[in-house]
């Protein structure tokens, strides 16, 4: 078996499905079954179990898994550790949707300045997924926002940001420069769906205050957000970040009187992974980015 094979094989397992994790690994899905199949002649036994809507691990799988994941690693490891010059090779960084679209441009610009021929891969998804992710090799750096539910991997805090009520222009509260967290007891909230840890965030805030956002709509871009509350769908909250490049007439974005809610931006890393010099040098760039940061800046 050879590392490609491996890798073909936990594409598949992660996916459960041959047609979507051929066009993740950009090969065709007949080009993907004759690696798997050379993979199981080899191994004299199957190691997937196709079955009419999805495709399992066989018992053979399961333990091949776990012994690919270490295999790929460290292989991986390896690789890094030879060729690590600091400057040229691949980083790996990802980041949860409603940070990467504002945070990761101005970051890669500051980093291609300090590494020019360093090569950067980007991964934008929802907490969970670049959990795992971290937790196998596959990203070397994750920036997310707290609570963070996953053992040994290290957490890094960058900052906190305000989270800002947006109406519709002409709302009645619109007047007011800053609202009441009774201003928007029982109002309807469009939110980003359940697998995104910002609305965890705002239904938390919500319920320190004693009461739960009616939602009326949810979405998996803050953009969309903006869109639907523009068009009187409903109030929500969206981070600093987020109203900074929001220049349309049509919202406005008021904070709240007392304790604000805000969210705690962290960067995520494996400890137990090799750390190149070229990783780290995207961390330092990453601390001194964040710790000079504003929205819009």
């Amino acid at each position: 078996m050879d590392l490609d094979q491996l890798r073909h094989f936990l594409k598949v397992a992660e996916m459960a499905n041959f047609t979507r994790a051929a066009e993740a690994v950009g090969l065709s899905q007949p080009a993907l079954s004759r690696s798997i199949a050379r993979l199981e002649e080899e191994l004299g036994q199957p190691v997937l179990d196709r079955q009419t809507r999805q495709v399992v691990l066989t018992e053979a799988g399961r333990l091949l898994a776990d012994r690919a994941k270490q295999i790929i690693a460290l292989a991986d490891d390896t690789r890094a550790q030879i060729t690590d010059d600091g400057q040229t090779g691949q980083v790996r960084i990802a980041s949860i949707p409603t940070i990467a679209p504002y945070f990761l441009p101005g970051l890669l610009l500051e980093f291609r300045k300090a590494c020019p021929k360093a090569t950067v891969l980007v991964r934008e998804d929802t907490t969970d997924k670049l959990l795992h992710m971290l937790s196998d090799g596959e990203i070397d750096i994750a920036i997310m926002a707290r609570p963070i539910d996953m053992k040994y991997l290290q957490l890094n805090d960058l900052f906190e940001e305000e989270l800002l009520v947006v109406l519709q222009a002409g709302h009645p509260l619109a007047d007011k420069k800053v609202l009441r967290p009774e201003d928007i007891h029982g109002l309807p909230f469009v939110l980003l769906g359940e697998a995104h840890c910002l609305t965890d965030n705002i239904v938390s805030f919500c319920r320190q205050k004693s009461f739960h956002p009616v939602s009326v709509e949810r979405t998996s871009q803050i953009v969309t957000i903006q869109e639907l509350v523009a068009l009187g769908h409903g109030i929500s909250m969206v981070p600093a970040m987020g109203r900074a490049l929001d220049n349309s007439p049509r919202r406005v974005y008021r904070s709240l009187a007392g304790p604000k809610p805000t969210r705690k931006i962290v960067a995520v890393t494996n400890p137990y992974r090799f750390q190149s010099r070229l990783n780290q040098a995207l961390q330092k760039s990453l601390a001194a980015y964040a710790g000079a940061w504003r929205p819009g800046c």
